[in-house]
């Protein structure tokens, strides 16, 4: 089996029966500011487009990025499609001009032309992705490749049975604006910053002993920023509060814990992948100089890719759109329908609207959650506050984008502060802007029910599955000082009364230990 790297999540994998392209990246996302790292475009797409099979993993623009998937990747490709609750993803491949899909079902293996085996296992609570996330298992003569990218099942089991795994390919970096947005003192977000690196890493380095592949490919980050605005994102400052560290980086941090199987693979790098070995060779003359030389590597991309960068700010603006009534006319009727994430959510949310590179606020606007309103900020203290600038929610509304999530939030291109917990419920919120996503993920959080089952754990009996995403706890909990932390996405418990730390809700059923 040969695995190309084409950079991010992106791979081409080539076996005798035939190819998947997984998850092409190369265009600019979420407002300009992700873009891939190290450059993709100059590969060789025209070969690399043209692939026997397509794999988009989700929705998340560093996945699906639509003008490329139209443009650049062969219609006679047959799309791997995961069992989604909803039809979305299918819907916008198919308006891209895909017409060949195989609609797989989650956890099942299914058997394609030539003895190529794949399966699919997607997630599908609200705060996956945009409404999912998924990984595929490939497997042809007897050699197995997990694509995790940045899918986060509770466990590996279902892989790990199917066989061992010789290429094991995952997440390792950021994905998110926690903790950079936050208007919080410098030392407070560096802090923040180094919790949130070390979870990462421990989370993956969790994943790589649940699977024990054969070899370990770093992938799916980190992103680069090249907007002046955001270049302080990139882990090229000496920061240890920087959550977008790069492959080199994990790769010397898994090595450190003594781990030697773990493999680079860049847009352009090759590995041959067998049951017993695998050979890599790089586009490059030497990785370690390369990711040494990353600053200036940066500047130049950033210089290269200056003007598709303007031109692509030139589209934000539309003066003309009166967002306080388009807000109020779209989205006041998915208020009316969100009872169970209104309630959670539980007071106004505010969105201070800044002039054009200005730091002046020219509107503000209320999400008022308990009258399902869209109104004028009043003099009122609100526990969630967020500013950006009054262009990109015109050209929210302008796009009719119903996932903020995918596309403002992601950007970076904002400011947030809150009083209290961390709110898993705002940001589902505005992640379900449409009917079909609201009512799903009203469903979801309604069906969640208490686990019955309990565990020991360092002195404590707790029960077995997480309250957040249902992650298990006897293999992703950690205990100090009476504190329980979930590894999978970093949440915290008091386990002496019970209560989140991270977030309003989610009480945990915990007790000392008998």
């Amino acid at each position: 089996m040969r695995v190309t790297g084409t950079g991010h999540a992106g791979m081409f994998i080539e076996t005798g029966a035939g190819s998947i392209l997984c998850d092409p990246w190369v265009n600019p996302a979420y407002f300009g500011s992700w873009f891939p790292f190290p450059d993709n475009e100059p590969l060789d797409w025209d070969r690399l487009g043209k692939p026997d099979y397509l794999f988009v993993s989700h929705l998340h623009r560093d996945h699906f990025d639509a003008a490329f998937l139209r443009d650049r990747i062969s219609k006679k490709a047959t799309v791997l499609l995961p069992e989604y609750p909803t039809s979305q993803l299918e819907d916008e491949l198919r308006e891209l001009g895909f017409t060949s899909f195989l609609r797989t079902v989650s956890d099942e293996v299914h058997e394609l032309d030539g003895g190529l085996k794949i399966m699919i296992q997607a997630l599908t609570s609200p705060t996956d992705g945009p409404i999912g996330d998924s990984s595929i298992w490939v497997e042809y003569d007897g050699v197995r490749l997990l694509n995790q990218n940045d899918a986060r099942p509770t466990d590996l089991s279902r892989f790990a049975e199917l066989g061992h795994v010789h290429a094991h390919l995952l997440q390792f970096s950021g994905a998110i604006w926690y903790p950079m947005v936050y208007e919080l003192p410098h030392a407070a977000k560096t802090a923040f910053g180094k919790q949130k690196r070390e979870r990462q890493f421990d989370r993956t380095v969790r994943y790589i002993d649940d699977l024990k592949a054969s070899y370990v490919f770093p992938i799916a980050g980190p992103p680069c920023f090249l907007d002046d605005k955001l270049w302080q994102f990139n882990d090229i400052h000496g920061d240890e509060g920087n959550i977008f560290p790069d492959q080199q980086v994990f790769l010397d941090h898994i090595a450190g814990l003594g781990y030697d199987n773990g493999v680079l693979l860049l847009p352009g790098s090759v590995s041959d992948v067998s049951t017993d070995d695998v050979k890599t060779s790089h586009p490059v003359p030497d990785v370690r100089e390369f990711f040494a030389s990353k600053a200036e590597y940066l500047r130049d991309l950033a210089e290269r890719k200056r003007p598709a960068l303007e031109a692509e700010k030139a589209t934000w603006s539309h003066p003309e759109i009166d967002v306080l009534a388009e807000l109020k006319r779209r989205i006041e009727p998915i208020m009316e329908e969100s009872e169970y994430i209104a309630g959670g959510i539980g007071g106004p949310v505010r969105f201070d609207l800044l002039g054009t590179d200005s730091e002046e606020v020219v509107e503000s606007i209320v999400f008022d959650f308990p009258a399902n309103e869209i109104r004028i900020a009043a003099d009122e203290k609100v526990r969630y506050r967020f500013r950006t600038e009054r262009r990109l929610i015109e050209h929210l509304i302008h796009i009719d984008e119903g996932d903020w999530v995918n596309s403002l939030f992601l950007s970076c291109r904002f400011s947030a502060a809150r009083i209290g917990q961390y709110n898993e419920f705002v940001y589902a919120f505005f992640k379900c802007l449409s009917e079909e996503r609201i009512n799903y993920a009203e469903g979801w959080y309604a069906e969640q029910k208490p686990d019955a089952e309990d565990i020991d754990l360092d002195g404590w009996t707790v029960q077995r599955r997480c309250p957040h995403l249902k992650a298990d706890l006897g293999r992703f909990g950690k205990v100090e000082d009476g504190v329980l932390t979930c590894q999978m996405h970093g949440w915290k418990w008091n386990l002496g009364s019970g209560k989140c730390i991270t977030s309003a809700g989610h009480e945990i059923r915990s007790s000392k230990a008998e």
